[in-house]
C-alpha cells in the first residue's frame, strides 16, 4: 500500500481546505485577512526613493558609487531625509528611519522604494509604521537581508506584494539587473534558473510543489517568531538565505522554525546560499542539517538558488503563487508580481 504523508492526507481528504477556511476566519477576526495587493510595474526612468531602514552605508564614497550605479541604470533618485544618518550600527534613530520609509510611501513622485542596505534595525521600526497608509498607497519595496522584517510585516499587515531583491549598494551586474527588469518592469511570470557555472547545489527532496512565496533571511525570520508581524506559512514555498552562520547556528534556527510549527505548514523549501558559512571542527555538514530538518518533511526541497549575499541575485515577489521543481532546481512564478 502506498504511504501518504500527513500533509498529503489532509489535502486529499479535503480537511486541508477546511483547515485553511478556519484559519482564514481566525485571521479575519484578528483583522489581518488581506486581499493580495500588487503595485504598479516600474517604468524605465522611474523615480526610486532611497531609504536606510536598518544599518547605514559607512563609507561616503561607497554611498556616492551607489548613486552613480543607480543613475547609470536610468533611474531618478529621491533620497530620504535621514538616509545618510548614523546612530551606532543603525542608520539613525528608529523614529527617523520609520519616518523616511513612510514619507516615501506618501510621496506621489516616488514610484518604488529601494533600501540602500540591510544590516540590523528593521525589527525595531515595525511598530512605528502606518500599515493602513501603506496598504492605501501600494508601491514596490525592494531589498534583502534585514529587509526581510519589512517584507514579512507588510505582507501580513497589508497584503502588499513586496520584493526580495537587491539593495542600493548591491552589485548591479547583468544577471541582477535582468531579473529586476523581468519582474518589476516587464511584469513577466519569471522562471528562476540556476546558471550553469554554479556548482554549490543540493537536492534535498525531489518533486514539484506550489504555494505562495514567503521568506528571506533565516536569522531575521527566526528573530520575528512570536511577534505579531509574521504571515501564515500554511501551504507556502519557504525560501531562505543567510551569511556568516556556522552549521550549528543554521541547525538551531531550523529547529526553531520546526518547534514554532512553521516547517510543518509549508509545501516546499528552497535555500539559496549560506554565504561564508562554516561547518568547522566536530560539526554536522550542511547536508546532514538539511537531512535532519527538511528531508523528513516529505516536501520538494533544494539548496543553491540565486538568493544570497553574493553578487548575482534574483528579484522575488513576496506573497504570490509560484511552483518549484526541486529536481531541476527552478522556481517559476505562476502570476506576476506587479500590474
Amino acid at each position: 500500500m502506498m504511504s501518504i504523508s500527513r500533509k498529503n492526507f489532509f489535502k486529499l481528504s479535503g480537511l486541508g481546505a477546511a483547515a485553511g477556511l478556519l484559519t482564514g476566519l481566525d485571521k479575519k477576526k484578528e483583522g489581518h485577512l488581506n486581499t493580495l495587493i500588487k503595485p504598479e510595474r516600474l517604468k524605465r526612468g522611474a523615480t526610486l526613493g532611497l531609504v536606510a531602514p536598518a544599518s547605514p552605508i559607512y563609507n561616503a564614497s561607497d554611498f556616492d558609487t551607489m548613486l552613480e550605479d543607480l543613475e547609470s541604470l536610468g533611474y531618478k533618485l529621491k533620497l530620504g531625509e535621514h538616509v545618510r544618518d548614523r546612530y551606532g550600527y543603525l542608520a539613525g534613530k528608529d523614529e527617523d528611519r520609520a519616518s523616511d520609509l513612510m514619507a516615501m510611501f506618501k510621496d506621489d513622485e516616488v514610484n518604488a522604494i529601494l533600501c540602500i542596505r540591510g544590516g540590523w534595525g528593521c525589527n525595531r521600526i515595525l511598530p512605528l509604521l502606518d500599515y493602513d497608509h501603506i496598504q492605501s498607497n501600494p508601491k514596490p519595496l525592494i531589498g534583502f537581508s534585514d529587509i526581510t522584517s519589512l517584507h514579512m510585516a507588510i505582507q501580513y499587515k497589508t497584503g502588499l506584494v513586496t520584493f526580495h531583491g537587491p539593495v542600493g549598494k548591491s552589485d548591479w551586474n547583468e544577471f541582477t539587473v535582468n531579473s529586476w527588469n523581468e519582474v518589476l518592469i516587464e511584469a513577466k511570470k519569471f522562471e528562476y534558473i540556476i546558471p550553469e557555472d554554479q556548482d554549490d547545489l543540493l537536492l534535498i527532496n525531489p518533486g514539484k510543489a506550489q504555494g505562495k512565496l514567503l521568506g528571506g533571511n533565516l536569522t531575521v525570520l527566526t528573530a520575528m517568531i512570536g511577534s505579531n508581524y509574521l504571515p501564515d506559512f500554511e501551504g507556502a514555498i519557504l525560501f531562505l538565505e543567510d551569511v556568516g552562520e556556522d552549521a550549528y547556528r543554521v541547525d538551531r534556527m531550523l529547529t526553531q522554525l520546526k518547534l514554532s510549527g512553521i516547517l510543518d505548514k509549508i509545501n516546499g523549501f528552497v535555500f539559496g546560499k549560506c554565504t561564508n558559512c562554516d561547518t568547522g571542527i566536530n560539526s554536522l555538514s550542511f547536508k546532514e542539517v538539511f537531512d535532519d530538518h527538511i528531508s523528513k518533511l516529505d516536501i520538494p526541497a533544494f539548496y543553491g538558488a540565486m538568493i544570497s549575499h553574493e553578487n548575482r541575485n534574483v528579484t522575488i515577489p513576496i506573497g504570490i503563487q509560484a511552483e518549484i521543481d526541486a529536481d531541476k532546481k527552478t522556481i517559476r512564478l505562476l502570476e506576476t508580481g506587479v500590474v
